[in-house]
């Protein structure tokens, strides 16, 4: 038997080949575009990751901003974060964050009158706590300018000027983490504040009290202090301790309604 081969003819050699070149081509643009793609990917993790780094080092980088000295008042029988007699029949615990606004509006407007009415005058122990800002979900997250401010407080009460640093940190802060509480702008606030600077940087360097700022953010939420300011207040009737909660930068009325009822139910005029 014998078979007839059929050669291609040209026209059909020609048609393969443009198949063969369409194929090819189709194959380059893929592959041109592939390359695009991880060029783009690339650029963007690249540019993602330059970001990052310019957000965490520039509040270092940049001038820092003048630190303001202040006047920080009179304070009664201050004991570090107390002020007060320490037997006095109520207490109150300030759980606070030298960035939070509200915290600030508390200090300036509320806090000089509880101290002058309550504090003054032997019926309130006033102590201050620091929650940082861990309350707005930054657990587990790292420092903060607050956690850091809360540090530089505790170092300027081991010199026995708490108070002096808690006045100027509020009158220095500039916003939320936009560089108020820098490490070098501590350290010009602690010597505005007139700290021995030796003392207070080899404190904070160390972080002698991290464990204790941590401390005061997990009595806070035992206390079921859910943003700043928060104040508990404490006070025992016939051997029975009994706690209020106030919540936000309330006015001072607030303060003296509740403080009334509470020296009221002691017997305490």
């Amino acid at each position: 038997m014998c078979r007839v081969l059929f050669e291609p003819t040209h026209k059909e050699i020609l048609m393969s080949s443009e198949k063969i070149s369409k194929r090819q081509e189709r194959r380059q643009q893929l592959q041109r575009q592939q390359q695009q793609q991880r060029l783009v990917t690339i650029g963007l993790i690249v540019l993602g990751a330059a970001f990052l780094v310019f957000a965490v080092i520039w509040p270092q980088l940049r001038p820092a901003a003048e630190v303001v000295a202040v006047d920080p008042g009179t304070y009664s029988n201050a004991d570090d974060n107390s002020l007060g007699d320490p037997n006095a029949p109520i207490t109150i615990e300030e759980f606070s964050d030298y960035q939070c606004p509200f915290c600030e509006r508390f200090h300036r407007e509320t806090e000089p009158l509880v101290r002058q009415y309550y504090v003054d005058t032997g019926k309130v122990r006033f102590v201050y706590r620091s929650m940082g800002n861990w309350v707005s979900g930054n657990i587990g997250g790292g420092k903060t300018e607050s956690q850091d401010a809360a540090l530089a407080v505790y170092c300027a009460g081991d010199q026995d000027k708490f108070w002096d640093m808690h006045a100027h940190l509020y009158a220095n802060v500039l916003g939320e983490d936009v560089g108020s509480f820098t490490d070098e702008r501590l350290k010009a606030i602690a010597e505005t504040a007139g700290l021995d600077t030796d003392q207070f940087n080899s404190c904070y360097d160390s972080g002698k009290f991290e464990d204790r700022v941590q401390q005061d953010f997990k009595d806070g939420q035992a206390a079921k202090i859910n943003g700043t300011p928060g104040f508990l207040v404490t006070y025992t009737v016939n051997g029975e301790t009994k706690t209020k909660l106030i919540e936000g930068a309330v006015p001072f009325s607030t303060f003296q309604q509740e403080l009334e009822a509470a020296l009221s139910e002691i017997g305490t005029d």
